[in-house]
């Protein structure tokens, strides 16, 4: 049987269910087999907050790794059963609700996932699959910041270009400062004190401190020493990198992850907010930048580091997601939560 756990309304915990394990799949369907779930905090909002775009009763989560089970006739022209993958649920954004990501079998769309190399394990690779489609949708969609893809054979700084990641050490900032890295630009970062190394060893070139009460100007100052592409809020409210955008020399968009109110936006600034409307088909735009290229040629070269790291929950099986989901919600920093199989 499979087990999952479905959220019947929101603001109250999630209740296992069994159903069969599923067998009827579209051509570009996989079936995977979970070894191992990733929290985003996304998940708990959905879980606590009704959304007017949410429909419940449905099966949260986002970030799997595993086995592949079944193939439909279009996917096994990339995948197998038995390949180790990485991937990206989508139920509730694509209006399938039985297809979220925290039961032990998952239905994904083949383009949304791809294989991993022996070297890297499960608890590792759950971490990636919204983190890094949230950043490339940002940096590379035309909608956003429009920045050239990465490639494994960019050299650094290669652009000439800097870019500011507002809260570099978050998920979402960790897989950016990366992902623009390979993209050939210099990365100017924000973080708390504690998190500088983290995120000068994921690649940033400059850090800044964002508690301090001038970080705003000093952002500016070292932004206008050179051309800078955009901002990318990765973290936060997007105030301080409307401000920023507001005070330099030169025309910046800001793409940020989290919602964008015209008392923020300061006249003359342009901000969006990064958003999944339109279901999976929104990230085939930047999928060269995630699944369908950079990513799993970085992951088998050993060039794309695992971050945040995972920080797996004591409670192994579905059982263990509502733990790490109530973990989640007392806030994490620099790090994963991550549920295993039984």
């Amino acid at each position: 049987m499979n087990r999952s756990l479905w959220q019947h309304q929101a603001g109250v915990p999630g209740v296992i269910r069994e159903s069969p394990i599923p067998s009827q799949i579209s051509d570009e369907n996989i079936v995977v087999k979970v070894h191992a779930w990733a929290m985003n905090p996304a998940d708990a909002v959905v879980q606590d907050i009704p959304l007017p775009f949410i429909k419940y009763p449905l099966i949260l989560g986002q970030d799997i790794a595993g086995t592949i089970e079944s193939v439909g006739s279009i996917a096994g022209t990339k995948f197998q059963p038995g390949d180790r993958i990485v991937g990206l649920a989508l139920g509730a954004v694509v209006a399938k609700p039985e297809q979220g990501a925290f039961q032990d079998y998952v239905i994904l769309d083949y383009n949304l996932a791809c294989k991993i190399p022996d070297t890297l394990s499960f608890t590792d690779a759950s971490v990636f699959p919204l983190c890094i489609a949230t950043a490339a949708q940002g940096l590379f969609s035309k909608e956003y910041l429009s920045l050239s893809f990465p490639s494994t054979t960019t050299g650094p700084n290669s652009m000439g270009k800097s870019i500011l990641i507002w809260g570099g050490s978050s998920g979402v900032g960790s897989n950016a400062i990366q992902l623009c890295k390979a993209a050939g630009f210099e990365v100017i970062t924000t973080c708390s004190s504690r998190n500088a190394k983290y995120v000068k060893d994921l690649g940033a070139d400059i850090v800044f401190d964002y508690t301090d009460k001038n970080v705003i100007d000093q952002v500016v100052a070292e932004l206008d020493k050179s051309e800078c592409i955009g901002i990318f809020q990765a973290a936060g409210e997007p105030g301080p990198s409307c401000q920023v955008a507001y005070k330099s020399k030169q025309t910046l968009r800001v793409a940020a992850t989290n919602p964008v109110t015209e008392d923020v936006v300061p006249e003359g600034v342009e901000a969006k907010m990064i958003f999944a409307s339109g279901g999976a088909v929104i990230y085939y735009e930047t999928n060269l930048a995630t699944f369908a290229g950079y990513l799993p040629e970085a992951l088998a070269k050993g060039t794309y580091k695992v971050a945040p790291v995972p920080e797996v929950v004591p409670t192994k099986g579905v059982e263990g997601i509502q733990e790490a989901l109530d973990i989640l919600k007392k806030g994490v920093s620099a790090k994963k939560l991550v549920t295993l199989a039984k």
